[in-house]
């Protein structure tokens, strides 16, 4: 018989809240995290405006010695993964740290650094005066190997990448690493910064971004007829995933139950999604039979919904084919609220979808005011939650190259689960 995986921890760093309890204020207040580009001047740029993280001190976490190693992308996986372990109680000096792993997504690494020393470099007369933490600094899978580090872990470690669905990704390798016994307890989620020149400019000039400079906070407008692209957004959601009996035995408060996850490819396009979302069915239809659940179980569904005019409808008329007939189906969009977290995107919508089930309702999605096509049979709670009896949540990610993943959480009733 398979093992069982529990969630017991939890830790984000958001647009829209720096901790689990503030990310999940703002979601249930329907709070927008944009707003106009601190980091560097846009007068030159076409977009403008993006969800930066609020009142995010270094200093308040690191040192200045540690800061010349970090790259931010880190520092926001080191930030959100302390909070994880520290709600999930982990005394690691008690536990196998053998058996202990980390999965850490990102899908940009360390672009901030990157940029800062080319342009060093570039403006300098072609000196090279790069500092000696400047690979360490970009590599994609240099966070978990800081986040091993720094508590002693031995077990699995490394960076599954796949763009967008990145986070997604590392959930279900450490979903599986525990099911196949090769852990027991497993750090697991991702971390982004990718706000910059190039990264703003890269997208910008894809047309992939909203030019609603005039009004930002209104930008990202899933599933809305007026929707023109998504909003780029930074920070971090942390999950400590565990083997149900190794929970039970330590006394772990259990925040929900992963019970399924399905990838896929898309096999179509660059960028884009194939216009009848055939491989996000795929993707969700083998997260619901490895959950061993049929669609009509599934109360909620965190869509991937980037605000795309393209995407959006391909997801939309995706879930119509696999759900067809399912007449109680919430469909929110939480990058409403957070942005576009690019790689981390999975993470912090995973425990957006762990705060659904605690909260018993599905979260909002603001800004949009009616939705595109024939998709009226499904409930799209707008500005409010809507609260409903929720028993299993499902989150959709989706990557530039085609790469689906998505995740199914349940429930965990301590009465009847005991």
């Amino acid at each position: 018989m398979m093992r069982r995986v529990v969630i017991t921890g939890m830790g984000a760093l958001t647009p829209i809240g720096n901790s689990v309890a503030s990310f999940a204020n703002g979601l249930l207040n329907g709070l927008s995290g944009a707003g106009n580009i601190t980091r560097f001047d846009t007068s030159n740029f076409k977009v403008s405006f993006a969800c930066e993280l609020k009142n995010y001190r270094p200093l308040d976490y690191f040192d200045t010695k540690e800061l010349r190693k970090f790259d931010l992308f880190s520092q926001y996986a080191l930030v959100s993964v302390e909070e994880a372990v520290k709600q999930a109680d982990l005394d690691f000096e008690k536990l196998d740290r053998d058996r202990v792993g980390v999965i850490w997504g990102s899908g940009n690494g360390g672009v901030q650094s990157f940029y800062d020393q080319v342009m060093e470099y570039a403006q300098g007369g072609g000196i090279p005066r790069f500092t000696p933490y400047f690979i360490p600094r970009i590599l994609v899978d240099i966070a978990s190997g800081i986040i091993s580090i720094k508590y002693g872990l031995r077990g699995v470690n490394f960076c599954p990448v796949s763009a967008c669905a990145t986070s997604n990704t590392a959930l279900i390798e450490a979903f599986n690493y525990i099911r196949w016994n090769k852990a027991d307890v497993i750090i697991s989620g991702g971390s982004e910064a990718p706000i910059n020149p190039s990264v703003i400019g890269g997208f910008s000039s894809a047309r992939a971004l909203s030019t609603r400079n005039e009004s930002p906070e209104t930008a990202s407008r899933p599933f809305d007829p007026t929707r023109d692209g998504f909003v780029i957004g930074e920070g971090a959601g942390a999950l400590v995933l565990e083997e149900l009996s190794h929970a039970k035995r330590r006394g772990a408060i259990i925040l929900a139950e992963i019970v399924g996850g399905g990838m896929a490819a898309e096999a179509y396009h660059l960028t884009g999604t194939h216009p009848e979302g055939t491989g996000a069915v795929l993707g969700m239809n083998l997260a619901l039979n490895e959950a061993k659940i049929t669609p009509n179980q599934v109360s909620c569904i965190n869509m991937h919904a980037t605000s795309t005019p393209l995407g959006d409808i391909s997801e939309l008329n995706a879930v119509a084919s696999l759900f067809n007939g399912v007449n109680d189906l919430s469909l929110s969009a939480t990058k409403s609220m957070t942005g576009h977290l690019l790689g981390a995107a999975g993470a912090i919508e995973a425990i957006a979808s762990v705060i659904s089930i605690q909260e018993q309702c599905a979260l909002p999605t603001i800004n949009t005011t009616s939705i595109d096509g024939a998709f009226e049979f499904f409930d799209f709670p707008l500005s409010k939650p809507q609260k409903k009896e929720i028993n299993y949540v499902m989150s959709n990610t989706f990557g530039f190259g085609g790469h689906i993943a998505s995740i199914l959480l349940k429930k965990w009733d301590k009465t009847i689960e005991a």
